[in-house]
């Protein structure tokens, strides 16, 4: 992780989906990893979780709020609303 970065992107999408398109320096952890990987989750920065369309990672936030991770955002309609709304030269799936 970059020092002084003011959140971090948490990428819990699937290996071949993150092979597809991405968000620059994000952390990805596969969702079904989560739970023997969350040591590695930055506890001090706000952390945006993402997916395809927000689903996956909305759990994923409710599971790490109940682990005692605070600060916990779901970037709302995933990567998909990303590359829509933000750039559309992102590929789509």
């Amino acid at each position: 992780m970059d020092e002084g970065r003011m959140f971090c992107l948490l990428d819990v999408r699937t290996d071949e989906e993150a092979a597809v398109c991405s968000l620059p320096n994000a952390l990805h952890i596969p969702m079904n990893l989560i739970p023997l990987r969350q040591n590695e989750l930055p506890d001090d920065v706000p952390l945006v979780v993402y997916c395809h369309h927000g689903i996956r990672s909305l759990h994923t936030a409710m599971y790490l709020a109940e682990a005692g991770f605070e600060n916990l955002y779901n970037l709302q309609g995933g990567i998909d609303a990303w590359a829509v709304e933000v750039d559309a030269e992102m590929a789509r799936y």
